[in-house]
């Protein structure tokens, strides 16, 4: 056996039995070419069959969807940092509860690839059949990954895991070089996610029922309205009671506001939403922007006015706070000489309002790729185990978002953001390993 596939056999090994040896283990299968990227497709095509799925519902676990966030932040990364959170991310999958005995994933065997049989079976609930018909798809692509996200655009079930996970599946298959074995696994995950019976579609009824039966679209336009307008749709977003929301967004909608305007309102919200969570509740809270940024991606494009409703009403879901208690901007006993690395020091030392401030002076002073470098190592230095991926993917949604935003959007959710992560500081001891075995 030579020396490569020596590592590729070990690797495999650790990855159906992880013990003391993994990190040394990943450390050795990234030296070789296209080491990175194959150590993670040979992880994902190795794990989803393993994971217990059905025991996660109707949540799933994150060791899988942040590794797309892992790999969209890898340029804001210095390698080092990069490698020590993608060792990490794959040894929180690695770690997720496995199916003991016969059943699961694994004993599903391949379909016809018929997009038929995957529209029933999604319609009927039967994720075994789901899962099947799309391990028999010949090549996968991007575009079946999108497809399924739009079979499941209604399903608001678990905070909308279901479309996130088409969405984040879809653009990790990308960043793995679009491979075949592995992309066919990923899709059938997605469809089997897409077929499971837990499904919430009341948001998306309550929106048609006020919409009728004359069909329109939001129009896919720049921003037109002004600060204070997009202030005066957030207050709605986050005061009003379900009933009136849905009432007064959708009005917004006949009135002619465009996407770009609506997503103003929407990220502002939702931002507040996130300067008032609780530190329990900050990793529940940054869902609903890894949602906005999945909406994001598809409704600049078409503008279906049900998804943008529902999309209201999960930012309304979460508790706003009184004003005078929200977190507020506070300047450190003393300015840091490095701005970066005093951010990066008041995230780590869980201290958000002095976080913020420095946030707001580096954006400032050095822009936003600055700030951003800085989100991206603070949140690579948090296991995920610890916080279920929950910085990882709030960052990169972020990072998703912020192109799509007028500037003053901007700053709001960069330090939305930089509270959450200053707010919900965890262990970084998996990390220290990872680090050590890396050399």
């Amino acid at each position: 056996m030579s020396p490569s596939n020596a590592l590729e056999e070990a690797w495999k090994s650790q990855l159906e039995q992880p013990d003391e040896a993994f990190f040394r283990t990943f450390a050795a299968r990234i030296q070789t070419p296209d080491g990175v990227r194959d150590a993670a497709r040979e992880a994902v095509k190795t794990l989803i069959p393993l994971i217990d799925w059905e025991a996660y519902q109707p949540n799933v676990p994150h060791g899988l969807m942040g590794l797309r966030a892992v790999f969209s932040l890898r340029s804001l990364m210095e390698e080092k940092s990069f490698h020590r959170i993608l060792a990490t991310q794959l040894h929180a999958f690695a770690h997720e509860g496995r199916r003991s005995g016969a059943g699961g994933l694994k004993s599903i065997g391949h379909g016809s690839g018929s997009w038929q049989n995957v529209r029933v079976a999604i319609a009927k609930k039967r994720p075994s059949i789901a899962y099947g018909e799309m391990l028999g798809i010949e090549t996968p692509t991007l575009g079946d990954f999108r497809t399924l996200g739009e079979l499941v655009q209604c399903d608001m079930a678990n905070v909308g895991h279901k479309a996130v996970m088409a969405h984040q599946f879809g653009e990790l298959f990308l960043a793995l070089e679009s491979p075949r074995a592995t992309g066919k696994r990923m899709l059938a995950l997605v469809a089997w996610l897409a077929a499971t019976e837990f499904t919430d579609t009341f948001w998306n009824r309550r929106a048609g029922k006020r919409l009728g039966d004359t069909p329109f679209c939001v129009e896919v336009v720049p921003p037109r309205l002004s600060p204070e307008d997009h202030a005066a749709g957030a207050r709605d977003i986050c005061d009003l009671g379900l009933v009136e929301l849905l009432d007064r967004f959708t009005q917004r909608m006949r009135e002619g506001c465009g996407s770009a305007d609506l997503l103003a309102m929407l990220v502002l919200a939702a931002s507040e939403k996130q300067l008032d969570a609780r530190r329990d509740l900050e990793g529940k809270t940054t869902c609903t922007l890894v949602y906005l940024a999945t909406h994001a991606s598809r409704q600049m494009e078409c503008g279906d006015p049900r998804l943008w409703a529902q999309a209201a009403a999960l930012v309304n879901l979460f508790p706003t706070d009184e004003t005078e208690r929200r977190i507020r901007l506070e300047p450190p006993r003393q300015m840091p000489d490095d701005l970066a690395v005093g951010l990066l020091d008041a995230i780590l030392d869980a201290e958000p309002p002095q976080a913020m401030h420095l946030a707001q002076a580096l954006k400032e002073q050095q822009g936003t790729q600055a700030l951003l470098r800085v989100l991206a190592e603070a949140a690579s230095q948090n296991d995920p185990a610890f916080n279920h991926s929950q910085h990882l993917l709030t960052v990169a949604a972020a990072l998703d978002l912020l192109p799509l935003l007028p500037e003053h959007v901007q700053a709001a959710l960069l330090l939305a953001v930089t509270k959450s992560l200053a707010n919900s500081q965890g262990s970084a001891d998996l990390g220290r390993l990872a680090e050590r075995a890396l050399g």
